[in-house]
């Protein structure tokens, strides 16, 4: 994949000056775009805009059309009909030009060369991306630190974790000077530190080079600490598109956990007749069950337990997270 990017990148300015980008044009513009493979309609009719500078998350179940909009907008993938721009260069009319600016590190590709070193893999890709490693080696200094990856930065890739090729992956992405990087779980076999670590680097990067980032992750805690906006997919379509936190507020049902020693089984099983009931979490001298609900459910469960005579412990709403709304817009677990 990454190969295939590159290729384009290594014949930089081969179609021309991209003299329709300015600082106003979109870093990414996708106008009706659908794409078919046989009786399967993959993207349909799908628009947006991505701002220069913005970390945009694309969120959906399996089989939602994420891949194919993200290959469709590289110019890896010829859509039946629709406009795709790169900072206002057409993808599929000047490829060449586009790709200049754009690069990937794609879930089930081989991002990088495992027989070089993690240096090796850095100037490589800097170099094929029309950069010369001598012109960004601080660059590199700082995303080999950035990452925790100075240790083993004459290490052969094909030595290292499968965390740590995660890390040299994005790190090769981030070595070029692409103005647009697509991340495909980018924190995919990182360790909980690690992944922290990354998500924490990612929005200094983005910050100090002005990088717009489109990124795709199951991980619901990626999403919602490093984007800026999230564009919820489902069956080929934008079903949602706003910031984490108007999604939020946009899901139907509110969560609440309601915890006492009361809980018994019998109560427990009318609970889960009345409203959602979503988890149940048992301790020696309590109960705790979460429910998912609107208000008038909220008010039928306490008729419920006062009725059964339970003594509350305590009661808390439990905000929605990504997945919440990704069930509630889709139907879909994340």
């Amino acid at each position: 994949m990454r190969g295939q990017i590159q290729s384009a990148s290594d014949v930089r300015g081969a179609e021309g000056v991209d003299d329709a980008s300015t600082e106003t044009t979109p870093a990414i513009r996708v106008e009706g775009l659908s794409k078919s493979f046989g009786d399967v309609l993959a993207v349909d009719d799908v628009s947006l805009t991505v701002d220069r500078g913005s970390v945009v998350g694309l969120l959906g179940p399996n089989g939602a059309g994420k891949t194919t909009l993200v290959k469709s907008v590289l110019g890896l993938t010829l859509p039946d009909e629709g406009l795709v721009q790169i900072t206002g260069v057409d993808v599929h009319e000047r490829p060449r030009v586009a790709a200049r600016h754009v690069d990937a590190m794609l879930e089930g590709a081989r991002n990088d060369y495992w027989r070089l070193t993690v240096q090796e893999n850095l100037r490589y890709f800097a170099t094929v991306g029309g950069v010369t490693p001598e012109a960004v080696a601080d660059r590199h200094d700082r995303l080999l630190h950035q990452l925790d990856l100075a240790e083993k930065a004459d290490t052969p890739v094909r030595d290292l974790s499968r965390g740590m090729k995660q890390k040299v992956s994005l790190a090769s992405v981030l070595a070029t000077d692409a103005d647009v990087v697509f991340l495909d779980e980018p924190t995919l076999g990182l360790d909980v530190e690690s992944s922290l670590t990354l998500r924490r680097e990612l929005r200094r990067i983005v910050a100090d080079r002005g990088l717009t980032v489109v990124l795709s992750s199951h991980d619901m805690g990626v999403l919602e600490d490093v984007c800026d906006r999230v564009v919820v997919l489902n069956e080929g379509r934008v079903v949602k598109d706003g910031s984490v936190a108007d999604l939020r507020r946009g899901t139907g049902a509110r969560r609440y956990r309601v915890t006492s020693p009361d809980l018994d089984e019998a109560t427990v099983a009318a609970i889960r007749d009345r409203v959602e009931l979503t988890a149940v979490r048992r301790r020696d001298d309590a109960t705790r069950v979460e429910v998912a609900t609107d208000s008038d459910g909220l008010y039928d469960l306490f008729a419920l337990l006062r009725s059964r005579g339970v003594a509350l412990e305590s009661v808390e709403t439990v905000e929605p997270d990504l997945g919440d709304v990704l069930i509630d817009l889709t139907g879909a677990e994340p």
